[in-house]
């Protein structure tokens, strides 16, 4: 059971909610668009079953993720974020991945995965004042791995409808991007993404995510 801190404290009763040993990590896949508990499951190694299965029913209460079941033939149940979960929950992600990338080993010397291009490459990158006034849905397909998010009203929320921009790339291409030593190796890693869409929609992609 989660516990609480008692106190009637904004920082004390957002951590009630987040504070949670893996709760921010469950958060963090639904990122990604839906998931099915196996999935989260291997994305999160150590985590136990039981733990699991209580962080997303506590997550559910909270109105942060949405269970839906998934019609045949595929007939599974998947696991994504809520509207409220994009709008309370991507501030606090934004904030500790930003916090994070300090701390963040070499990029040779680790595992660059499909999620950690993502954040790098375009969460990190989402420019709040240049989104205002766009209404569009977006997907970046990073290696074996697709995203689909909105930007709606300055800020990101689930995707409705047809992508205006499809982005193909490797996860390291998106983080060398934006975070390469020099501007040579930032200049060669954006040539080598792909952007698939109408040339407007693309430009304002990329200015919105600063990956011009």
């Amino acid at each position: 059971m989660a516990r609480a801190y008692n106190q009637n404290c904004p920082i004390a009763k957002g951590l009630d909610v987040l504070g949670e040993r893996w709760t921010l990590l469950i958060l963090r896949e639904l990122i990604g668009g839906a998931r099915r508990y196996a999935d989260l499951r291997a994305a999160l190694p150590g985590i136990a079953t039981n733990l699991l299965a209580d962080r997303l029913r506590e997550l559910e209460a909270a109105g942060l993720v949405q269970r839906s079941e998934v019609p045949p033939p595929v007939a599974r149940t998947v696991y994504s974020l809520t509207e409220v979960g994009w709008v309370k929950v991507l501030p606090v992600i934004r904030a500790i991945a930003t916090f994070g990338l300090d701390f963040l080993e070499p990029t040779e010397d680790a595992v660059v995965t499909p999620l950690n291009g993502f954040l790098a490459g375009v969460l990190l990158g989402f420019d709040d004042p240049a989104a205002g006034g766009i209404d569009a849905t977006y997907r970046v397909d990073i290696d074996s791995r697709r995203f689909e998010f909105a930007v709606r009203d300055g800020r990101l929320g689930v995707p409705q409808g047809p992508p205006a921009v499809t982005v193909t790339t490797a996860a390291a291409d998106l983080i060398a991007a934006r975070m390469g030593s020099t501007p040579q190796q930032r200049k060669a890693a954006l040539e080598r993404l792909k952007f698939d869409g109408d040339s407007r929609a693309v430009g304002t992609f990329r200015r919105v995510f600063q990956l011009g």
